[in-house]
């Protein structure tokens, strides 16, 4: 298939509204947006040009109404184009786009409302009322909440649907007469303690971003995005919304995580944004699979990730040729094809980011002839800092820094970084912009790091380090990260901190835990099961095999189980799948102090 760049620079778009505006007149028939419709229960696509006409409405419905430049407006839905055709028509008439996410917790919500002074809210519907709801009373200036669905107006006269909102034909598209460093949008940290605090990223810090990414790993505007992490996430926003734009790739917006699987197959993308979370079940899956298979069909498969682990690392000039290489064609037809085919069969490269991604899952991945690009970032840097290049792949690393950016090694080996897309600062909040950007501009990012061959190295966290009595530090979230390869271990959460060793907690995978109590002779739906000595002292020792290479202080003596899944709602994790350490500790301190008592 012939491949055609066609990257708009920051300098010909101007702005984030005016880079779409480019798009449409550069290729305005060209397929952009692929949603699935309920009613035909068929895929629909969408031209540039299309795009454009729809934004046009959304622009005078928002002209109609007064909002002005500076304006906030909140967008609280799943990804699909009408978020594209708010926020593009919201950041044309330089308004600020607040985006929400759709499980986030009502509390969260309204605070969110508040504190950027957001004048609109639009909703998907009756889920999202459901959760905001209950909050309403303190949702403070917003005094319009667009609906998608119909929802009773009675319950609040703030309320009116999309449709009686938006007029039947817009005015041309405004050209944008907006400044590099105007303020685009507010992304509020999903927070792992205390309030969120809102980012305040420009129309230059997003563009330049995405643009320089497209150096690092090139995309074409024959490329298909598969958009499935929430465009509240700035990872999938800027990689996965702006990136296209820039390109002309198309992007299609799964279903749902749990179609993920069926629209893999259907959509067949070329490139994938995701988070480890996905590779991992993936992996969990094979290998519980694998289990089942008889002697050889497992020898088969870990042959084949070893040559083609072995195969990557001669085309990155790490390792020779060799003799056995000659087996590949038929090791990648009989196993890696069969897993590649139900990923869609076209996948070119899969970026992994938001959390750090296990080395043996990326190999696994790679040796079945995936090409995973691990990068990282954060909100505050518009998001990505660094990847790495399909020609320049280290899976233990989290790559080279994208080019105009420059790091290096702080104080208790912090990573520092300076680049044109480090934020503006915190909304409303100088004294915590001035403890994260330093008077000559590093953003310091709170991981530990060491640089060896222009690749960074995420070592550690400064905040998520647990010191045991006897003064050894833990990172926890590297622990957390192998006990997640036993398919059996769907969430962990590493502790010990003063304590003289340490443990964790796990939520057990319902079905594979039935399987083990089968085989230990114990009901796994008597609570008391979980806490059975002969049930820890397995689990104990399979934990044990995922962190065998981790130095002797940091092995897992005694365990927590549960069945009950850490979820947004119950406050555990963040909407962005982050654990929150203290509200988790607190939930089970009962265990946790017994479990250490008497040590």
């Amino acid at each position: 298939m012939s491949q055609s760049l066609d990257v708009i620079s920051p300098e010909h778009a101007g702005s984030l509204a005016g880079a779409l505006i480019e798009r449409i007149k550069r290729t305005p028939d060209a397929v952009a947006f692929r949603q699935h419709d309920k009613q035909s229960q068929s895929w629909l696509e969408m031209t540039w040009a299309e795009m454009g006409g729809h934004i046009s409405r959304y622009q005078t419905a928002l002209k109609n109404d007064g909002f002005v430049t500076g304006d906030r407006v909140a967008i609280m839905m799943r990804n699909c184009t009408e978020w594209v055709m708010m926020e593009q028509a919201a950041l044309g008439l330089g308004l600020v786009v607040v985006p929400l996410y759709t499980n986030d917790r009502a509390e969260n919500v309204a605070y969110i409302l508040q504190d950027a002074g957001v004048k609109l809210l639009l909703i998907e519907g009756g889920e999202c009322w459901d959760l905001i709801k209950s909050a309403r009373q303190d949702f403070g200036p917003v005094r319009r909440i667009v609906t998608l669905d119909t929802l009773d107006p009675s319950e609040d006269d703030r309320l009116t649907t999309a449709e009686s909102w938006l007029p039947e034909h817009g005015e041309t598209l405004h050209v944008p007469d907006i400044y590099h460093q105007q303020l685009a949008t507010i992304v509020y940290t999903s927070g792992t303690t205390g309030r969120s605090k809102g980012v305040m990223l420009s129309h230059g810090n997003i563009l330049w971003n995405a643009y320089s990414s497209t150096f690092t790993v090139p995309v074409f505007r024959e490329d298909l995005f598969l958009s499935f992490l929430p465009l509240s996430h700035m990872l999938e926003r800027t990689a996965g919304h702006y990136i296209p734009i820039l390109s002309g790739a198309s992007i299609a917006y799964a279903r749902s995580i749990p179609d993920l699987a069926e629209d893999l197959l259907t959509i067949k993308p070329s490139i994938l944004i995701t988070v480890p979370r996905i590779f991992e079940r993936v992996y969990n899956k094979i290998q519980a699979g694998l289990e089942e298979k008889p002697p050889f069909a497992r020898k088969l498969f870990r042959r084949a990730v070893e040559l083609g682990w072995e195969k990557f690392e001669i085309q990155q000039g790490r390792a020779q040729w060799r003799m056995r290489q000659l087996q590949m064609p038929l090791l990648h037809a009989l196993v890696g094809k069969k897993v590649l085919d139900k990923l869609g069969g076209r996948l070119r490269i899969a970026i992994s980011g938001g959390a750090p991604l296990s080395v043996d899952v990326a190999q696994t991945f790679i040796g079945l002839g995936l090409t995973i690009s691990q990068g990282y970032g954060l909100t505050e840097s518009s998001p990505v800092i660094s990847a790495n290049k399909p020609q320049a792949n280290d899976p233990a690393s989290v790559g080279e820094p994208l080019r105009d950016v420059e790091v290096r090694i702080g104080k208790d080996d912090e990573l520092l970084a300076r680049s044109p897309g480090v934020m503006l600062g915190y909304w409303n909040n100088e004294e915590a912009t001035a403890q994260v950007i330093d008077k000559d501009g590093w953003l310091h990012t709170g991981d530990q790091a060491r640089i060896d061959d222009n690749h960074i190295y995420i070592t550690g966290r400064l905040k998520e380090i647990l010191v045991l009595a006897n003064g050894e530090k833990v990172p926890p979230a590297d622990i957390e990260m192998a006990i997640a390869n036993d398919p059996i271990c769907e969430q962990s959460m590493v502790i010990g901190e003063g304590k003289s060793f340490l443990s964790a907690i796990v939520v057990l995978n319902e079905e594979l835990w039935a399987q083990l109590a089968a085989t230990l002779r114990v009901d796994p739906a008597a609570p008391e099961s979980l806490t059975n000595q002969q049930v820890i002292d397995t689990l104990v020792e399979r934990v044990g095999k995922q962190i065998v290479d981790f130095p002797g202080y940091a092995k897992v003596y005694r365990l927590i189980l549960t069945l009950q899944p850490w979820t947004v709602d119950d406050g555990l994790i963040t909407p962005t799948l982050k654990l929150r350490r203290r509200q988790i500790t607190a939930y089970f301190q009962e265990q946790i102090d017994a479990l250490y008592a008497g040590h």
